[in-house]
This record gives C-alpha cells, sequence and structure tokens, in this order.
C-alpha cells in the first residue's frame, strides 16, 4: 500500500487554544505518582511536561473510531486502518508556564513524512505547539507520531514479550534511579487525566486482539513524564531549558518500569530492567 498516496492535498491549518492553568491536574498526576504536590498557588511553575495536562481536546463521543481515538482529527493523517504511536518530541522552555496563567496555544502541522522500513510503511507526522503568554512566547513543543495502516489482529512485529513483575522486580532503586510499578489502574487514571481514548491503555482484548499488543500499553507521555521526574526530583534547583526524547519500545502493565541518569543528570533512561530503554532523553539546563 501506497500511503503517500493517501497524503496528497493533505495540509490542515493551524489551529488555537486559550485557557486558564489550574492547579488541580498537576495535583491529580503527583497523587498518581505518590509524590508531595508541586504546586498550591497562583504564580507557581509547573514543572516541565506537565502543561500536557491542559488545553485538551475533548471530540464527542460520535466522533470516536474504533480505537477510542477520533476516527477524524486535524493532524491526524487520513490512512486506511490507521494504528498511531507516540514517537517522541522536544520541548524548549522559555519560561515555565505558571498556575492561574491565560495561555494560547496555536498547533501546526511540521511535516508528514512517509517511510518504509522492515515494519513496513508508516508516516511520521510532526506537530508543533507554541504556547503564549501575555503575547510572550513561553514554551515551544514539537511532537512526533508515527502511523501505519493495520488490520485488525495483524502481527506488529514487536519486541519479546517483557519478563512479569515477578522476574523483573529488584530492590528500590537508590540515588537518581525510581522505579514506577505501571499497573492497570495507573494507566486508568492517567488515560483520565490526558482525556486519551486509545482503548491500547485499558482494553486488554481489543490491545491484544486488535492491535496485536502482548498486554495494556504504558502512555508514551507518561514515560515521557518518568524521565523529568529525575531531574524535578534529584536536582530541583537546576531549571531544564530543552528535552528532547525517543521512544523506542512499549512498555506493559505489570512490569515494573525503572528511570535512570548519567551523574551529570543530562542523559535519561526508562524501560524494563535488563532491556534496552523504552524511552531515552536529554535534558539541558538553564
Amino acid at each position: 500500500m501506497d500511503l503517500a498516496e493517501h497524503l496528497t492535498g493533505w495540509a490542515p491549518e493551524p489551529v488555537e487554544t486559550t485557557a486558564r492553568i489550574d492547579a488541580w491536574p498537576s495535583e491529580a498526576f503527583a497523587a498518581l505518582l505518590d509524590q508531595p504536590i508541586p504546586v498550591g498557588k497562583a504564580g507557581d511553575p509547573l514543572p516541565p511536561l506537565w502543561h500536557g495536562f491542559h488545553l485538551l481536546d475533548h471530540p464527542a463521543q460520535a466522533d470516536l473510531g474504533e480505537d477510542g481515538h477520533p476516527a477524524h482529527g486535524r493532524f491526524l493523517p487520513p490512512l486506511p486502518h490507521r494504528r498511531r504511536m507516540f514517537a517522541g518530541g522536544r520541548l524548549d522552555v522559555r519560561e515555565p508556564l505558571r498556575v492561574d496563567d491565560v495561555v494560547t496555544r496555536r498547533s501546526s502541522l511540521v511535516s508528514a513524512v512517509p517511510k518504509s522500513g522492515r515494519s513496513g510503511e508508516m508516516v511520521f507526522v510532526t506537530v508543533r505547539h507554541e504556547f503564549e503568554r501575555d503575547g510572550a512566547l513561553a514554551l515551544v513543543e514539537e511532537q512526533d507520531f508515527a502511523y501505519r495502516s493495520q488490520a485488525a489482529g495483524e502481527a506488529r512485529g514487536l519486541p519479546e514479550k517483557a519478563p512479569a513483575a515477578s522476574e523483573a522486580a529488584d530492590a528500590p532503586p537508590e540515588g537518581r534511579r525510581l522505579r514506577v510499578d505501571p499497573d492497570e489502574a495507573m494507566l486508568f487514571r492517567f488515560s483520565a487525566l490526558t482525556y486519551n481514548t486509545h482503548r491500547i491503555h485499558y482494553d486488554h482484548p481489543y490491545v491484544t486482539g486488535v492491535e496485536g499488543y502482548p498486554g495494556l500499553v504504558v502512555h508514551g507521555p507518561l514515560l515521557a513524564l518518568l524521565l523529568l521526574e529525575l531531574p524535578r526530583r534529584f536536582a530541583p534547583e537546576r531549571q531544564v531549558r530543552t528535552f528532547s526524547y525517543r521512544l523506542q519500545r512499549p512498555a506493559f502493565a505489570g512490569t515494573p518500569v525503572v528511570a535512570d541518569s548519567t551523574p551529570d543528570g543530562t542523559q535519561l533512561t526508562a524501560g524494563v530492567a535488563g532491556q534496552p530503554p523504552s524511552a531515552s532523553g536529554t535534558v539541558t539546563f538553564a
């Protein structure tokens, strides 16, 4: 199938959304991680990437496709049997967003590039988000998505399934390491917090029988946020200036995820112990 043919004439226009930043989503995510609440009053800065809990899209129920995602959307490429994977992104923090800020997000398509590889044809889509406060640019974020055309139940050619939780569990991490145990409840709460209705995160019969995964998939944005938990918890005095990250292999519910960093705190990884990382990233500090 030539996926490039389906992209002919597809050129979505930019879109703007404006909203006030409130503290509740940050409080809710901190509770999901069993962490102290990092914001409490107007003017408190959001940790990097925590802006993703705000300015959320909320499509009508009737507009959802069989995978739980919207069947159509401004930046969703018009592909048959479309399957979506979050591939990574980049964040440039000019100034942190703060509680009670009124923020405008301008989103635009950067590129849509068909590629062929060992796993077949895919389309890589990059969307750019610019966040302005009082007319000044505060954050710039780019998100990369990979789309493929895949019939229901077709094999994905995934890496081998991660070991069961009892096999992968080890002693609690020390130093600049942290461990998270993503179970069904955590994935459900993160889906609710981000208004993410993709069934791969909560519907086991669907994710195994239709998408071809061996279990419920840990959200890519959650893995990216876990990477940034390392500087947030272990170097709170250092302000993240830029962050770039790649999602390399899925992680699944029921298997602990360990996040680690180099001694200087600039190179970050997260994944199942003893396996190649599910996510890796690089930060620079102001």
